[in-house]
């Protein structure tokens, strides 16, 4: 509900703050007074556009509005908030000032947004109804949301925006799949071309590095091996290392068992120095005889070599990689050669997934219509009792063609036709600005129950009408009430009588001033607006009966939504 409104320096006002109860608030005064510049003044701090009528007061260099909201805990609102990273209250606090050469600032909880985001959370807790409105109720963007909130398949609704996400998912993930493999058939020639080189190849990481190594050898082979033969020469033949240890272990194995056994460990350590010197001249002389057995060697390490660095360059890619170059060619061929079935596996997902996008839209469009003819009932009924017997009004559905939307297979817009004979429109074109408002009304207690916001503001609902079809217009907006916080502006006594919270308008020169009236106050007014300014005993009384009859239909209990 909107708890409290501050207003100061604009237009007429100079610093006033309104408490407003839960159920219905009325503001009545004098015409000219200022009751619709507090309607316009609540509309600028939630987002609405500076015009004329929320002008900065004559003399001030700034002048603000301040509404305070408190929203059920769970309200949609409160996600927005959260969102958008704004300070999380109980309180939602919107705030605009406005400068004398019309600049406006707006704030949410005392930080500065912009005013589209001011707009958003003022247009979810917050829904005016004036003169010349065509918000709220009367943007054809809400009239979907408001449908299946009435038909109470707001689930069905939202299950419809999953299962199109996931189509348009699988249709995305298809689509991607046919350029991959497009893409990919392109280059299939080259791709096994590649192949077949790469596979003949028969490239390993690490072979360049072990191929110079060898190269370096055979590159220098014949110095290599002659410094070899001349260390092969040194450990064997005549008084060499080999012939001199064999020499000493002879000598040694020579000696008595006494003596050996002294001098066991030199033995061995002779033993292993004769053979490790044995292992070292053959090993010695195999690398000798491998780089005299086959002289074209060099040329096929020479050719290897460079058959790596050639295919290396002509991929782009370090020698290395040339293994995993192959792996990843063979891996598109693959993608080539099954992109039929992939795509065709792909195919099949889309056409699954539209099936059940379709079936779920189908379903919602059902309970879509079986609504409407219930909204359209409701709304008729309602029409006559408020002097607008004449008015037609309908659910409008406009395909969206085969393949549908997120929201559904239809848009939904709210239509009107006030006039007998005369062809259906917006409901924004009525061109009565009393036609408006009461439309409005009968359509929100069509609707009440249905996701009402914080407030519901009207202003001059009542408007051109009196007798029964105001006591009409005051018995539904006090059973609205008991749904959502109302404010009115009023001309009526039997609407005022019916208010929770009453607030006298008054203007004393180029100043409006703001009571909330007591019951002996209250009794005042109405009889004023019973009788005008000779306020009469007759007036008096009639206004006490009104109140008694108000008060007593206030203690009904109220409806349980359905």
């Amino acid at each position: 509900m909107l708890a409290t409104l501050k207003v100061r320096d604009l237009v007429l006002i100079e610093d006033i703050t309104l408490d407003f109860a839960g159920g219905l608030n009325v503001l009545t005064g004098e015409t000219g007074a200022g009751k619709s510049i507090l309607l316009d003044a609540l509309g600028l701090a939630a987002g609405a556009r500076a015009g004329a009528r929320s002008s900065v007061r004559h003399g001030a260099q700034q002048g603000s509005s301040v509404a305070i909201f408190e929203p059920a805990p769970r309200h949609a609102v409160r996600e927005l908030i959260a969102k958008n990273e704004l300070p999380a209250e109980a309180e939602i606090i919107l705030r605009r000032t406005i400068t004398a050469d019309g600049r406006t600032r707006a704030f949410v909880n005392d930080e500065p947004v912009g005013v589209a985001l001011l707009r958003d959370l003022g247009s979810m807790i917050v829904e005016i109804h004036g003169q010349a409105d065509d918000r709220g109720l009367f943007d054809s963007a809400t009239h979907r949301r408001l449908l299946d909130a009435f038909g109470g398949h707001e689930a069905l609704a939202t299950e419809t925006g999953e299962r199109f996400a996931d189509l348009e998912r699988k249709r995305a993930e298809a689509s991607q799949l046919k350029r991959a493999a497009e893409a990919s058939a392109a280059d299939a020639d080259y791709l096994r071309h590649a192949v077949e080189e790469l596979s003949e190849l028969g490239a390993e990481p690490g072979e360049e590095a072990r191929l110079a190594a060898e190269r370096t050898l055979l590159q220098n082979a014949g110095r290599i091996a002659e410094d070899i033969s001349e260390a092969i020469d040194a450990l064997s033949g005549d008084k060499r290392a080999e012939a001199s240890l064999a020499a000493a272990l002879k000598r040694l194995a020579r000696l008595n068992d006494e003596a050996r056994k002294r001098i066991g460990g030199a033995e061995a350590s002779l033993e292993q120095a004769f053979a490790l010197v044995e292992d070292a001249r053959r090993e010695l002389e195999s690398l000798v005889s491998q780089l005299d057995a086959n002289p074209r060697e060099l040329e096929r390490r020479e050719e290897r070599f460079h058959a790596l660095r050639d295919a290396a360059r002509k991929y782009g890619v370090p020698t290395d990689d040339l293994a995993r170059t192959l792996s990843a060619f063979q891996a598109k061929l693959g993608l080539i050669d099954s992109s039929d079935t992939r795509l065709k596996a792909a195919d099949a997902e889309v056409c699954l997934a539209r099936d059940a996008y379709l079936q779920t839209a189908r379903k919602l469009s059902a309970a879509r219509k079986a609504a409407a003819a219930r909204l359209e009932k409701a709304v008729a009924g309602e029409l006559a009792p408020l002097k607008l017997g004449h008015a037609r009004f309908r659910v409008a559905f406009e395909d969206v063609g085969a393949e549908g939307s997120a929201t559904g297979l239809e848009r939904v817009s709210f239509e009107v036709a006030t006039i007998e004979g005369a062809a259906f429109g917006a409901l924004a074109k009525i061109a009565s600005g009393g036609e408006l408002a009461r439309f409005s009304l009968a359509f929100k207690v069509a609707l009440a129950g249905a996701s009402p916001p914080a407030a519901l503001v009207f202003d001059e609902v009542d408007r051109g009408v009196g007798g029964a079809v105001a006591d009409a217009v005051g018995e539904r907006l006090q059973r609205l009430a008991r749904n959502t916080q109302i404010l009115l502006v009023t001309h009526s006594p039997q609407v005022a009588a019916r208010a929770e919270r009453h607030f006298r308008i008054t203007r004393k020169a180029d100043r409006t001033r703001v009571e909330l009236l007591s019951d002996e106050e209250r009794v005042e007014e109405i009889a004023r607006m019973l009788s005008g300014a000779a306020v009469t005993e007759e007036a008096r009384a009639a206004a006490r009966r009104l109140l008694g009859e108000a008060h007593g239909a206030r203690k009904k209990p109220a409806r349980k939504r359905a």
